[in-house]
């Protein structure tokens, strides 16, 4: 009797079969992949937004009912202060410290931007991807947004 020998591989046709179906499934799930990416980006700059909205009103509440200016918003926000503003000396009757509200600048995950910009004198959009958060201090709001990569489109709550 002749024994039949079986051969114990896989087919070149098999597997260009299976290399073809995973080429189909991976074309599917990276566009998904890239969408939560955004998405979590996007998530990041409102929560960031809400986080410095916070501590605007903070500043407020212990300077005096007023809101940090733009021209110097980030050195108010990461410095001790006293209730006026100024740097805070530990002179005698000068009340504080206060602050600081942040360690640090924070950078906005959809362009990586800190550059702060007033919302009454610069539309977002003018600066495009420059833009990073945009503050408007007016009518004693303090609201602040973070903008998308484009600098056009106001981000978070």
């Amino acid at each position: 009797m002749k024994a039949i020998r079986r051969n114990k591989g896989f087919t070149l046709i098999e597997i260009l079969i299976v290399v073809i179906i995973l080429g189909i499934l991976a074309a599917i799930v990276i566009p998904q992949f890239s969408n939560a990416s955004t998405s979590a980006k996007t998530s990041a700059v409102t929560s960031t937004a809400q986080s410095l909205r916070q501590q605007v009103a903070l500043y407020k509440l212990q300077h005096n009912d007023k809101l940090p200016p733009v021209a110097t918003f980030w050195t108010l926000m990461t410095t001790q202060t006293d209730s006026s503003g100024a740097p805070y000396t530990g002179a005698v009757g000068q009340d504080g410290p206060f602050g600081p509200y942040m360690q640090s600048i924070p950078a906005n995950s959809l362009n990586q931007s800190t550059a702060l910009f007033d919302s009454t004198q610069t539309y977002p959009g003018a600066v495009g991807t420059a833009c990073g958060w945009v503050y408007d201090y007016t009518g004693g709001t303090g609201r602040l947004w973070g903008t998308d990569s484009t600098g056009k489109t106001l981000v978070g709550p």
